[in-house]
């Protein structure tokens, strides 16, 4: 029994799928974007205005190029919804989602001036996790591929390498062992256990070895040996054990993308021991006694963790000795990953290229103090983000989409292509600028004019806790409403967007939802409550703008202010 790469990626065409054909400025748009790519232009920029369709234009470019595409969203909100829509355009394609899988993270990180450490803390979401292991499957696998992706894409994950030649490959026919087939399951982060059987675990039962796939959620795989030789391949319910279908071979990803081989991370100790001793050496010389002995005693008990288990608690801050790269390489991320004809789209890049530039910078200054103070090898620096530079020299053929494009990809775009007219004929809203006093009282007095219209509401608030303080005001007045804020975890934010497109409850509050680039055809009314205060300013200008009032609106006044 061997493990093999994957075969190449199987050839399917992406086939577009909608009612709706290009409009307006659409069609004039995709041939210009088409015209660019052909050309080999590397930076293309769309500027389409709210409204105008730029996510449809996005789908006709990817269905007219035929290459594997990953759309980068600022946000998981805007993440999901475009994969939400990309799935509908693409119903026969691979679309996949690969965000950050924690449902809470507090980073390991030491601040000198209290001396105060402060553990990792996190948990990590099963079902995202399942699908960021979909979404490099389908990579190595299909060509009709479509990735929508945040901006934690750029943090390190495995080594495609690694990754790949641990790939099980297995046909009906194949002589096996059983022994070097568990032992090979174990290698790939597999855990083995007889009463637990959920993904990523695998169990034997006599001459069936039943493994949990790590990118599936609700079929597992049964291998059947007869003497040396695999006689057959089944697909089943977990729950129920009921046969599904029967196969002739499967490929059997890797648990995680950190997994490596037993040869990588023997290298790996070896170098870290080398490490370990040199960085105390120089604590010892420095003076710095206590630093040292607090490195050498947990980086030895990881260590031992690595010889006997093969991973250790914080394992991602020894990426660098299994990926073999020197150090201050940038790390691998998803974007290896990716073929190189590849397509990048960049949604929403006034909020997106930013972002880009902030990420490494942070994450930079805490590792740095946990290895001034002993508590990380040097190497843990290497387990972060690319850099903004990094990333601008690895990204493929790159178009980018906003509204309001920055002045970075503006520069950088040699076509700087337009979509102005909204095929759905919808017009700029008509605004009005009111006073704060009792403005929690006219809130509630549009909201129930929307409500009888079968129409919903967004509110935008400036904190989270007034958020949710609002929400639970108006829940208290009978008017349905659900808060959203990033305290929020990432798959009950879009089952909410789901429930008030739907009409579950009528009033959503955010504090950053119209940054978000959302779609909600069923929302008539925004209120903006303290606007004032999101534009920041002194209190002159403020005041400025309160005597600019425009227009006061009916059910204005009456009742004190509340400040939710």
């Amino acid at each position: 029994m061997k493990s093999l790469a994957p075969h190449a990626p199987q050839k399917k065409s992406f086939e577009l799928v909608s009612s709706f054909s290009p409009k307006g400025d659409q069609p004039q748009a995709i041939e210009r974007i088409l015209s660019s790519l052909k050309a080999g232009e590397h930076n293309t920029l769309l500027q389409g205005v709210t409204g105008s369709g730029k996510t449809f234009t996005m789908a006709n470019v990817i269905a007219a190029t035929q290459r594997p595409t990953i759309i980068l969203a600022p946000n998981k909100i805007l993440a999901a919804q475009l994969y939400q829509e990309m799935c509908e355009f693409f119903p026969h394609n691979a679309v996949e989602y690969f965000v950050s899988y924690y449902d809470y993270y507090t980073p390991e990180a030491y601040i000198a001036k209290n001396n105060l450490y402060i553990a990792k803390e996190s948990s990590v979401n099963d079902y995202l996790d399942r699908l960021r292991n979909s979404s490099t499957r389908s990579l190595l696998e299909r060509a009709d591929t479509i990735i929508v992706a945040s901006v934690s894409c750029i943090y390190g994950i495995g080594h495609k390498d690694d990754y790949q030649t641990l790939v099980l490959k297995v046909a009906v026919g194949d002589k096996v062992n059983q022994k070097d087939l568990l032992t090979q399951l174990t290698a790939m982060a597999y855990k083995r256990s007889q009463f637990r059987f959920t993904r990523g675990f695998f169990r034997a039962r006599g001459r069936h070895i039943e493994v949990f796939p790590s990118h599936l959620e609700q079929e597992a795989w049964r291998i059947t040996l007869t003497g040396s030789a695999i006689s057959a391949i089944h697909t089943f319910d977990p729950i129920s054990g009921e046969t599904i279908k029967s196969v002739t071979y499967l490929s059997l990803y890797p648990n995680t993308h950190y997994a490596t081989t037993v040869i990588t991370i023997k290298n790996a100790v070896q170098q870290m021991r080398k490490d370990l001793d040199k960085e105390c050496r120089n604590f010892i010389t420095e003076g710095k006694i206590q630093e040292a002995s607090r490195l050498r005693e947990r980086t030895e008990l990881d260590i031992e963790m690595l010889d006997n288990t093969g991973s250790c608690e914080g394992i991602e801050n020894y990426s660098r000795y299994f990926t073999q790269r020197p150090p201050g390489a940038p790390p691998p991320t998803l974007l290896e990953y990716m073929p190189s004809h590849a397509l990048l789209i960049v949604d929403e890049s006034h909020m997106a290229i930013p972002q880009l530039h902030a990420m490494f910078r942070g994450d930079r200054a805490r590792k740095t103090s946990l290895v001034r103070y002993g508590f990380r090898l040097a190497a843990c620096v290497d387990n972060r983000p690319l850099t903004f530079e990094e990333w601008d020299a690895i990204r493929p053929q790159t178009l980018f989409v906003s509204a309001t494009p920055g002045p970075w990809e503006t520069q950088k775009s040699t076509h700087h292509i337009q979509q102005i007219i909204r095929p759905t004929g919808l017009l700029d809203p008509e605004c009005f600028l009111r006073p704060s006093d009792g403005q929690v009282y006219d809130l509630m007095y549009e909201c129930r004019k929307r409500i009888k219209l079968n129409q919903r509401t967004l509110v935008t608030t400036l904190t989270k806790k007034s958020a949710e303080l609002l929400t639970e005001f108006l829940v208290e007045h009978d008017i349905a409403s659900r808060y959203m804020h990033s305290d929020v975890d990432t798959l009950e934010r879009t089952v909410i967007i789901q429930d008030f497109r739907e009409g579950i409850f009528d009033v959503l509050v955010g504090i950053n939802l119209l940054r978000e680039g959302l779609d909600l055809p069923e929302c008539s009314f925004v209120a903006i409550l303290d606007a004032r205060g999101l534009r920041g300013g002194d209190r002159h200008e403020r005041g400025d703008e309160r005597r600019r009032r425009v227009h006061r609106g009916p059910g204005h006044g009456g009742g004190p202010r509340i400040q939710p």
